[in-house]
């Protein structure tokens, strides 16, 4: 789901000039407010997030529980399984999604570890396609999932491509919050990790995001060579180096990237 400043503007739109339907702008705000970070909320924080009045993000609560798109129980609002057809109209019918879905299992198989296709959305990237891996204990993210662009190895994958003044922008805005004690915190070391992206042409994480896991991303590029998505393998430390990412499971993304781009 979006990010709070997504939500926000969906929002505000409503009324700022834009044609369309006020209520439906502002469930829409409501439900992209929900996240892995954020899996509950009351009416006071719905309002907050989105920069409603209480009572205006109270009915569009009240409007998704009667639609039985989230419950409630006397405090908190969260998500019911029918908010994933939302996400499945998107997934089961874009081209990226079903185009992917092969090239992401194919790469699974012949590298034994979880593969995803992420895209960029705001400041965060959303995961389209993925292949999971049958281990025990494994690097999980779930498709639909949301990472910071700006700390994630997709992200800067995504960062890498675009202009220069979009990438400062983006920077400029970022707040990164420290998970692990190998996060980067300041603008400057993130773009320095993201310029490093554009020149290698892919991206590594080490232990950056999440304690014991690493994860390679390469930029999907489309016929005329713009990057339109990342695909990415995530592993536990424990069980791949980083020289064999290098040497082993980055040519085999960049192949099965290529492919896919070609399609695109």
């Amino acid at each position: 789901m979006a990010s709070s400043s997504s939500a926000k503007k969906a929002a505000e739109q409503t009324g700022n000039g834009v044609e369309g339907m006020a209520g439906l702008a502002k469930g829409l705000a409501i439900i992209e407010a929900f996240g892995p970070r954020r899996t509950q909320m009351t009416v006071t924080d719905a309002a907050n997030i989105t920069g409603m009045w209480p009572a205006t993000a109270r009915r569009c609560l009240l409007t998704l529980q009667d639609l039985g798109y989230l419950s409630h129980d006397g405090k908190f609002y969260r998500p019911t399984p029918r908010m994933v057809r939302l996400g499945a109209a998107y997934l089961e019918t874009a081209s990226l999604p079903v185009l992917a879905q092969p090239h992401v299992t194919a790469a699974r198989d012949e590298l034994g570890e979880s593969v995803s296709v992420a895209v960029l959305e705001g400041d965060s990237v959303v995961f389209v396609a993925r292949a999971e891996v049958q281990r025990l204990v494994t690097a999980a993210v779930r498709l639909g999932a949301q990472l910071p662009a700006h700390a994630s190895a997709s992200g800067r994958v995504l960062l890498a491509a675009l202009p220069d003044p979009e990438l400062d922008a983006r920077l400029a805005g970022c707040e990164p919050v420290q998970t692990t004690p190998r996060t980067l915190l300041t603008a400057g070391d993130i773009r320095k990790r993201v310029e490093q992206a554009r020149r290698a042409g892919y991206s590594l994480t080490d232990e950056e995001l999440e304690m014991g896991i690493r994860t390679l991303a390469v930029p999907i590029q489309d016929s005329a060579g713009r990057t339109q998505a990342a695909m990415s393998v995530s592993t536990l430390a424990a069980r791949v180096s980083l020289e064999e990412l290098d040497e082993r499971f980055l040519p085999v993304l960049q192949n099965h990237a290529a492919r896919l781009g070609r399609q695109l």
